[in-house]
């Protein structure tokens, strides 16, 4: 995408310019989530890996989206992405 932009040639006196439009591709899940079971009070860790580095993503539980902070953790380097749910409540699941 960074790629997208105008480019010219120039020859001379003369020149020519064209815009250049790049349609990005969807990320794609390359290893899903898989289902987890922990123990109350402990930590649980969900995992995913997606077709391109650092695409944006969004954790949620049903229709909750879930955000950082002392209950939830939220990391993400390359392709990976992992979502460590701390001090697990029967709530939780």
């Amino acid at each position: 995408e960074e790629d997208a932009g105008v480019y010219t040639c120039v020859c001379g006196d003369q020149q020519t310019t064209a815009k250049l439009t790049v349609n990005a591709l969807p990320a794609l899940f390359k290893q899903e989530l898989q289902n987890t079971e922990a123990e109350e009070g402990g930590t649980a860790t969900l995992r995913c890996e997606l077709s391109k580095p650092k695409a944006p993503v969004e954790w949620r539980k049903g229709d909750v989206t879930l955000y950082p902070g002392l209950k939830y953790e939220m990391r993400q380097q390359g392709c990976a992405a992992e979502l460590v749910i701390h001090d697990l409540e029967l709530e939780d699941s």
